[in-house]
């Protein structure tokens, strides 16, 4: 019996454990997942400080646009609004066409954008907060819904 217990030991479990030729199977196995999830964060947040950068840049042309307009009196001819404003931020630019995409999936709420009036100091502040769209990757690590938030504060310059 001793030497049946002896032969399974040195014979069958010490050489089993000496071999190395599905070793590189074994570790891919186990590391491939974790690296499939984090290349997949990391394309993830690309995104994310992508749309940002989008948001951005919509808040300062319209702005920009906004620092321009001529006071609301009936001696100028003509007068923005906040309306142009707004369609400029989402589309980057005044006329749209009929089927223009957005600078940012899902972000062309008008409601989404909030714009005060020139302040004491002659600032005017384009604010929104967007509701990003995430992927399938943020629900399965278990990643609520993320909110995008942004301003931009111009100078009142006029013309």
């Amino acid at each position: 019996m001793m030497a049946l217990r002896n032969f399974i030991r040195h014979r069958l479990c010490l050489g089993f454990l000496r071999r190395e030729e599905g070793a590189v199977l074994a570790e891919a196995l186990l590391a491939i997942p974790f690296v499939t999830i984090f290349a997949a964060g990391i394309l993830e947040f690309g995104s994310i400080f992508w749309q940002r950068m989008q948001i951005d840049a919509g808040l300062r042309d319209a702005g920009r646009y906004l620092s321009r307009c001529r006071p609301v009196s009936g001696t100028y001819v003509p007068t923005c609004n906040q309306a142009t404003a707004k369609t400029i931020a989402f589309y980057g630019t005044q006329t749209p066409a009929a089927n223009a995409k957005p600078r940012v999936p899902g972000w062309n709420n008008a409601a989404d954008i909030t714009i005060t009036a020139p302040d004491a100091d002659g600032d005017i502040t384009i604010s929104t907060a967007h509701l990003y769209q995430t992927s399938p990757v943020f629900g399965f690590l278990g990643i609520g819904a993320i909110t995008i938030s942004s301003f931009h504060e111009e100078r009142y310059i006029g013309w």
